[in-house]
């Protein structure tokens, strides 16, 4: 995560937006009873430079009338202040319960992979929280603040106009020092979050070897070790303490620096016909109302400000899935009814033009979230089924939705075949092609979690010219997937787009899409697509099987015989009958073996041939049909 207060500030407004627009109700409640709450600092300096007037001129009964004026205004205040505590609780508490399922949701997912994730537990037990209580102090410091600021302005106005000339200058150059020193700050806050985390990865690890430590005489080195990391969360932490003489001072210009102007200007504006009252008022409104509040927000943005940024931010790269908070709740959600799955088949049959089935009553349905790999041998139907998935091609039988609609809108899906298309313009324009908006470091980060970055920089960089013929295959692929990567479609398909890329290039690019949030589908290339997968669909032209790679052994004997084959790098065996179907020329699905990808509008029938791969083999597709898949 970038740690530039621009990146920090976005993390929080993506937080509070998504907050905003899915609790519309909470958001105005809160807003009216701001209004309501910020009556008494509307009304206070007025009322108390009139009745000073009043006093000063012998008119008592008047001075009691301001005076009893500003004390309905006060208890108009305490009840909007009572009312506002629960708006603001309906908009908290289900940030919080976000947080929490996101943060197992991350644990879960990199357990399965293999990775144990120590520093969940800081991030669950203490960083939740500390998110939670910083957001829920953000909102009453922001919303106190514009609110308390706007009704003092308004009544420094009202009272005088050339007085609320005098104090805005200060009030912004103090804000404005502020705010140069936040991202400072919040690279040293990030580092303290960041070293919490490991120091709690470490203290896991040294529990669980602390026989180990002591058998083999290392206490001293461990010792080092963990203490080297205590020493560096320490500095951190001093790091982040000096902060507070940088907010001090934006606090000393921006809060004193208005009542220092208005008593310097005193004379001049008794010279424009000012009053005592009008000063004392002027004097009220700055000392009761524009300073309290920016001393609640000078210090909650230095700290709760800080600890939200970073922490949320350390949530949000952790996490399962993409955006924190959801954009706007699902409509069906909203209606309570159950949100539809990511992908769904029922009953679906496919059948080429020799009317020989390749899939045959599939139901099949696959989760939000699903990280699904599909297996099988060369020419059972993985490609079909992929375009069945993306709606590039419809099923003779049955149905195909996408999040709950019919399969085929480019906005909810994104299909990656093996063969990438790129199109002349700059490096930039083809990565940003389904995500037009993207900015510059939202690419970068995509790159860099594809395992792009050595690539684009060796083009020559994001503005780069493109010459697609220049590029080699795997080149190609990875550039097609950076491009998928930044799609705003929640279902990403890859029909054995990484094919021309390296085990670990492979390997780093799945883990990226695993990670992006959304319903992840593989079509296998390699057995360690299916073992980093949740879940795996076996096709053996009978039936279809699904369960996991370490529990489909036992229950399926092709994909016993799969695995064995395949990391033992033996041709799998072949579809159908002996003889039928096509046998690729090295383990399964080899880049150089024969795959039916038909277009949509190719009309297919026996005996026709359809060119397939980059170095084009062909097929005849009447030896296809194995048996088709139940």
């Amino acid at each position: 995560m970038s740690t530039g207060r621009g990146e920090l500030m976005r993390t929080v407004r993506r937080a509070v937006a998504g907050v905003v627009r899915a609790h519309p109700r909470a958001v105005a409640a809160g807003l009216g009873w701001s209004v309501v709450e910020a009556v008494p600092t509307a009304v206070l300096g007025t009322a108390v430079g009139r009745a000073t007037d009043a006093f000063r001129g012998g008119r008592t009964r008047d001075a009691a009338v301001w005076l009893a004026v500003l004390a309905a205004a006060a208890a108009v205040g305490a009840f909007g202040s009572r009312r506002l505590y629960r708006a603001l609780a309906a908009l908290v508490e289900p940030f919080r319960d976000e947080l929490v399922r996101r943060v197992v949701r991350g644990a879960l997912r990199r357990s399965l992979d293999g990775a144990a994730d120590t520093g969940a537990v800081a991030r669950l037990t203490h960083q939740v929280e500390i998110v939670r209580d910083a957001f829920g102090g953000l909102l009453i410091v922001a919303r106190g603040f514009a609110f308390s600021a706007a009704a003092a302005l308004l009544g420094l106005l009202a009272l005088m106009p050339e007085v609320a000339g005098l104090v805005l200058p200060p009030l912004l150059a103090g804000l404005a020092l502020f705010w140069a020193a936040f991202g400072a700050a919040a690279v040293r806050q990030r580092a303290l979050v960041v070293g919490e985390e490991a120091i709690a990865a470490q203290a896991a690890e040294l529990a669980g070897g602390l026989r180990d430590v002591a058998a083999c005489g290392a206490e001293d080195a461990v010792r080092d070790a963990l203490g080297g990391a205590v020493d560096a969360q320490a500095a951190a932490g001093n790091a982040v303490a000096r902060f507070a003489a940088f907010r001090a001072l934006a606090l000393a210009v921006s809060a004193w620096g208005p009542v220092l102007a208005v008593l310097a200007a005193a004379p001049w504006l008794m010279r424009r016909g000012a009053t005592a009252g009008t000063v004392i008022g002027a004097l009220t409104y700055v000392l009761h109302g524009l300073q309290p509040a920016l001393r609640t927000l000078v210090q909650g943005m230095g700290s709760s400000g800080l600890r939200l940024a970073v922490t949320l931010g350390r949530i949000e790269e952790t996490g399962a899935t993409g955006a924190l908070v959801p954009a706007v709740p699902a409509r069906a959600e909203r209606s309570g009814a159950p949100r539809a799955p990511a992908v769904e088949l029922r009953k679906v049959t496919f059948a080429y033009g020799n009317g020989r089935e390749v899939i045959s009553e599939l139901d099949l349905t696959i989760p939000h979230g699903d990280h699904l790999a599909v297996v099988g041998p060369s020419g059972i139907g993985k490609s079909t089924l992929a375009a069945l998935f993306a709606g590039t091609l419809s099923p003779t039988g049955g149905e195909v939705l996408v999040e709950g609609a019919a399969a085929g809108d480019p906005r909810i899906r994104a299909l990656i075949p093996q063969e990438a298309y790129l199109f002349s313009g700059t490096v930039r324009e083809n990565l940003t092609y389904f995500a037009p908006d993207a900015d510059v470091p939202e690419v970068c980060r995509a790159v860099d979690a594809v395992g792009a970055g050595r690539l684009v920089r060796d083009l020559g960089g994001l503005g780069a010219d493109l010459d697609p013929a220049a590029l080699t295959e795997g080149q190609g692929q990875l550039l097609a997937l950076c491009r998928a990567y930044l799609s705003p479609a929640p279902v990403v398909i890859l029909d054995e787009a990484s094919s021309r890329l390296d085990a670990a290039a492979e390997a780093r690019a799945e883990a990226a899409f695993a990670a992006r949030g959304g319903t992840l589908i593989v079509i296998a290339h390699r057995i360690a697509s299916a073992a980093r997968a949740r879940r795996v669909l076996v096709l053996d032209g009978t039936r279809a099987l699904v369960g996991t790679h370490a529990g489909l052994p036992r229950v399926s004997p092709l994909y016993r015989d799969l695995a064995g084959r395949w990391e033992a790098g033996a041709p799998p065996p072949r579809p159908g009958p002996e003889g039928a179907g096509s046998e690729p020329s090295g383990v399964l699905g080899d880049p150089d073996g024969v795959h039916p990808v038909p277009g949509a509008d190719l009309a297919v029938d026996a005996g026709q041939v359809v060119a397939d791969r980059a170095d084009r083999q062909d097929e005849v597709l009447g030896d296809l049909g194995g048996g088709g898949a139940a």
